[in-house]
């Protein structure tokens, strides 16, 4: 049997997949002194851009998360309250 048949997932384990990577992330971010990022901001930020252009492969999504610095995340939120776009706590 093919190994990438073996890796095949689910809507769900992606999408969990996806939210622990997030969830990472903000706990990452929270080391670093920004205690209130929550996964849910992480995912904002990284999906803003797939609005316009779809969803990319998971691989590309996973990377997006990983690779996500704090700069750019103060950037988008930023950005977003100006425009008035956050999303209600």
């Amino acid at each position: 049997m093919d190994e990438l048949n073996d890796i095949n997932m689910t809507d769900i384990e992606m999408n969990e997949t996806i939210e622990q990577l997030c969830l990472s992330k903000a706990e990452e971010f929270h080391l670093i002194g920004y205690e209130h990022v929550s996964g849910a901001d992480v995912w904002e930020c990284v999906s803003d851009k797939y609005h316009t252009k779809g969803t990319p492969a998971l691989y590309e999504v996973v990377n997006d998360i990983l690779s996500l610095k704090v700069t750019q995340f103060m950037n988008f939120i930023t950005l977003s309250m100006y425009r008035g776009e956050m999303r209600k706590r």
